[in-house]
């Protein structure tokens, strides 16, 4: 009982400061208002913790904390010193994704087998429905051309981390999400830069080949380095298994570096010395780290699972906050249209996912899983490949107001259909 008074208190508090907030917005004190806008979030991220109903909102409400810091006081979050904290998006990035890669293996690819009518739809619609939807958007809405690009990346993506936890407490087919989310990130290095090429080629100049080895070396390497230590750490798979895996995952590696050889025409020895440096980041580490960790944590794998989810929920709100912080002015002069455009993008996402899932007469679980993955983008990515293109502060700013907004959506529709079962739960 204590407690929930603690939690009243904070949400109080919040109420209090945010009318405090209004009236020195009104009368033109927007500065001042700046720490007491931050600490109605703070308030309000601890106080929603309190009650089962709203405890999920609290971590995009500490997005919210942190965007509103970065909007008030952005000299703290673009550099450092003479240290630009941009530099931190891609590796921060990196960590996520093998976050994503050591909680999988091969064999949840086999969902493609067991349910291909699902996996087919919800890629589909990803690839060909979103970047169009987007592609429309940024003509009605007339924005400048590589905020428009930023758009257009967003819808170009494949589905985003967060929708596979939408799927889990919204009652949807969690083994469906899982398989649909891997098969739309193996395919993002090939799709993706061609459908940028394509549709975003009229606001920016796309380079192909530089952005499927920009995605290769954020997301696909880091996935294969999970996918190394999820097998090293759990020790569940077959020799015959491992010895297949990894000579497969070397490969991959090989052919990653062989992007540059030919389209950029750099030496036998910076090819060489880069397979060397992938080897050693994405390899022969995951192994060592696996074994060691597993020494220490005694192979417990619900703290190792605590530690990597923790990792990957800071470094999305470092990349938002550092995003927000250097598209400011930008977001002033465009924020309120790109957070109704992205508003409609997001729903024209669930709207379609889940129609088209209705249409093909698929279960209400299914449904429901395919309208989080298409409505759902990687945000994380999408940033950092604004950032590889040195216009994290125009073409990332979509990214940047996507990523807490489809947090927001999601969770209230998920919360909402987790109060309704389905037919097979009934």
């Amino acid at each position: 009982m204590k407690k929930i008074n603690i939690y009243k208190i904070l949400i109080a508090c919040s109420a209090l400061l945010f009318i405090i907030s209004i009236v020195m917005i009104c009368f033109g004190k927007i500065a001042e208002a700046g720490p007491l806008v931050v600490g109605l979030f703070m308030c309000l991220a601890i106080g929603v913790r309190g009650f089962s109903a709203t405890k999920s909102f609290s971590y995009t409400i500490w997005i919210f904390t942190a965007v509103s810091a970065s909007m008030f006081y952005p000299q703290f979050f673009t550099s450092y010193g003479n240290i630009k904290l941009s530099i931190l998006i891609v590796p921060l990035l990196q960590i996520i994704m093998f976050g994503m890669g050591s909680q999988m293996s091969l064999t949840d690819f086999k969902g493609v087998i067991k349910m291909p009518k699902g996996v087919f739809i919800g890629v589909i619609i990803s690839y060909m429905v979103m970047p169009l939807t987007a592609l429309a958007i940024s003509k009605i809405f007339s924005f400048p051309d590589e905020v428009a690009a930023g758009i257009i990346l967003i819808g170009c993506v494949p589905t985003g981390l967060a929708s596979n936890v939408m799927s889990y407490i919204g009652r949807a087919n969690l083994p469906l999400a899982v398989t649909i989310g891997a098969c739309s990130t193996l395919l993002a290095p090939f799709v993706t830069p061609l459908l940028m090429k394509w549709i975003a080629g009229q606001y920016i100049e796309v380079s192909v080949w530089n952005m499927m080895l920009d995605i290769m070396n954020m997301i696909i390497l880091p996935i294969i380095a999970g996918f190394i230590f999820n097998m090293f750490y759990n020790a569940n798979e077959t020799r015959k298994s491992i010895i297949f895996q990894l000579c497969a995952y070397a490969s991959i590696i090989v052919l990653t570096n062989m992007i540059p050889l030919f389209s950029q025409h750099i030496g036998l020895g910076v090819f060489a010395l880069g397979v060397i440096k992938s080897m050693s980041w994405f390899f022969i580490l995951p192994i060592v780290g696996a074994f060691i960790l597993r020494y220490f944590l005694k192979g417990d794998r619900v703290i190792i699972k605590s530690i990597l989810s923790s990792f990957s929920t800071v470094g999305i709100a470092i990349i938002i906050t550092i995003i927000t912080a250097a598209g400011r002015e930008s977001l002033l002069t465009v924020g309120a249209l790109l957070l109704v455009t992205s508003l409609l993008h997001n729903f024209t996402g669930y709207i379609l996912g889940y129609g088209s899932a209705r249409l093909f007469r698929m279960p209400e679980q299914d449904c429901r899983t395919i309208a989080f993955e298409c409505g759902m983008q990687n945000g994380g990515l999408a940033s950092g490949l604004a950032m590889q293109m040195g216009k994290v502060a125009t073409v990332g700013l979509a990214p940047a107001v996507f990523g807490p907004l489809m947090n927001i959506t999601g969770s209230i529709l998920a919360s909402w259909w987790r109060n309704r079962p389905t037919i097979n739960e009934k």
